[in-house]
C-alpha cells in the first residue's frame, strides 16, 4: 500500500477529437517524467522509437521518463500490476493518466477507483479531462450524445485544432462548451502541446486554499442564495442560444446556502438526490455542516462519491455552502426543491436520529 494515494487523471474525448495527438505530445514532454500513461492500444500511438529508452510487450519507457502501459483486460488488474511493480522498485511513477476509448463513459472507471477495495487506498481520482475539437466539435455534439456527456462530466476541457477555425468559430464552440459545463476551465492545445501543469492537481486537497477550492467547484458568480432550505427553487443555469438538440438534455443547477446545514438533513438529501435523479452526471460542492469548524469538499461522478475532503484552511468568516449539479434530464429546480422538501419534513429528520 502506498503511503499516499497515487493521483489518477482520466483523459476522455470523442473519436477524432485530438486525444491521440495530445497523448503523443504528452509522452514526449519532460514534465511527464514520473507519470504512467495507461492507453488502450500501442498501435494507436505513433511512438517515436528515437525517444524510447526501453520497451517490453506491454510497456514502453520514454527517454523523458514517462511510462506508457498498454491496457490489457481489466483496468483494475492493470492498475494493481503497476502498483505492485512500483512497490518492488521495478518501475517508478507518482501519477497515472488513463486514456478512455472515444465513446467511453468515465463513470465505470471512477467506480473502479473508488469502490474497488484493493485499489481505493492506493489510487485517487484527481480529475477528468475531455478533448473537444474546435473544427468538428459542433457537428459531433449535434450527432453524438456521448460527446455531450463527456464534456459535461469533465473537470477541464482541452480545446484542439483551434488553428483550423476562425476566431468567431472558436468562440461559438467555446460558448457551447461553457453552456454544457459552466465554469470548467478550458486549455488550448497547440498541435497536441499543452502545459502539463494545468492538467494535474485538479481535485481539492486538505492543503487547498479557499480560492483553489472555489475554482474547483467552478460555480457561477451569481448563484441563487438560500438563507434557509425552504425557499423558492432557482432555475437551471441558462444554455447558450445556439445549441444542438442533445444539449437541451444537459442542465446545470447551482445554489448557495448561507448557513451551515444539519448533517442529518444533508445526508438524507444526498441519498434522495442520487436515488431519484438518475441523470446526475457530476456533483461538486463546498459544504458547511453544523458542528464542524471547517467545510468539506463534496465530489461525485454519477452515483459514485469520493470520500469528503476537509478544508481546514477555509476562512472562518465564510460559512456559505456552494453546490453545483450537472445532469441529464433533471427536473427544473430539482436541486433546491429537494433540499426544501427534506427541510420541511422534520419527522424524517427525527427518524434518522
Amino acid at each position: 500500500m502506498s503511503a499516499q494515494p497515487i493521483p489518477v487523471t482520466l483523459l476522455t474525448g470523442f473519436l477524432g477529437s485530438g486525444k491521440t495527438t495530445l497523448l503523443n505530445a504528452l509522452l514526449r514532454d519532460p514534465q511527464m517524467d514520473r507519470v504512467a500513461v495507461v492507453i488502450n492500444e500501442f498501435g494507436e500511438i505513433a511512438l517515436d522509437h528515437d525517444l524510447i529508452e526501453r520497451a517490453t510487450e506491454a510497456m514502453v519507457l520514454m527517454r523523458s521518463g514517462c511510462l506508457c502501459c498498454e491496457l490489457r483486460g481489466d483496468l483494475a488488474q492493470t492498475l494493481a500490476g503497476l502498483r505492485d511493480r512500483r512497490e518492488i522498485g521495478e518501475i517508478d511513477f507518482d501519477r497515472v493518466m488513463i486514456e478512455t476509448t472515444g465513446i467511453a463513459d468515465p463513470g465505470p472507471i471512477v467506480q473502479t477507483l473508488v469502490m474497488d477495495g484493493e485499489l481505493s487506498n492506493d489510487f485517487m481520482l484527481d480529475g477528468v479531462l475531455a478533448t473537444a475539437d474546435a473544427a468538428t466539435g459542433m457537428a459531433t455534439l449535434d450527432r453524438h450524445f456521448e460527446a455531450v456527456q463527456q464534456i459535461a462530466m469533465a473537470d477541464r476541457i482541452i480545446l484542439t485544432k483551434s488553428d483550423l477555425v476562425t476566431p468567431e468559430e472558436r468562440a461559438d464552440v467555446e460558448a457551447r462548451i461553457a453552456a454544457l459545463n459552466p465554469g470548467a476551465p478550458r486549455e488550448a492545445a497547440d498541435h497536441g502541446a499543452v502545459d502539463v501543469r494545468r492538467l494535474f492537481g485538479v481535485a481539492p486537497r486538505q492543503s487547498s486554499t479557499q480560492a483553489q477550492a472555489l475554482d474547483w467547484v467552478a460555480a457561477p458568480s451569481a448563484l441563487p442564495r438560500l438563507s434557509g432550505l425552504a425557499e423558492p427553487k432557482p432555475a437551471p443555469l441558462p444554455l447558450a442560444a445556439d445549441t444542438g438538440a442533445h444539449d437541451g438534455r444537459i442542465t446545470s443547477q447551482a445554489i448557495e446556502i448561507a448557513e451551515p446545514v444539519s448533517p442529518i438533513v444533508f445526508d438524507l438529501w444526498l441519498d434522495a438526490l442520487m436515488s431519484a435523479a438518475t441523470g446526475v452526471l457530476r456533483i461538486k460542492g463546498v459544504v458547511h455542516v453544523e458542528g464542524m469548524a471547517h467545510p468539506f469538499a463534496l465530489h461525485g461522478v454519477q452515483h459514485i462519491f469520493h470520500p469528503p475532503v476537509p478544508l481546514p484552511h477555509w476562512p472562518a468568516d465564510d460559512r456559505i455552502s456552494r453546490i453545483v449539479v450537472i445532469g441529464r434530464d433533471l427536473p427544473e429546480g430539482y436541486l433546491a426543491e429537494s433540499l426544501a422538501l427534506l427541510h420541511s419534513q422534520p419527522e424524517v429528520t427525527e427518524h434518522r436520529l
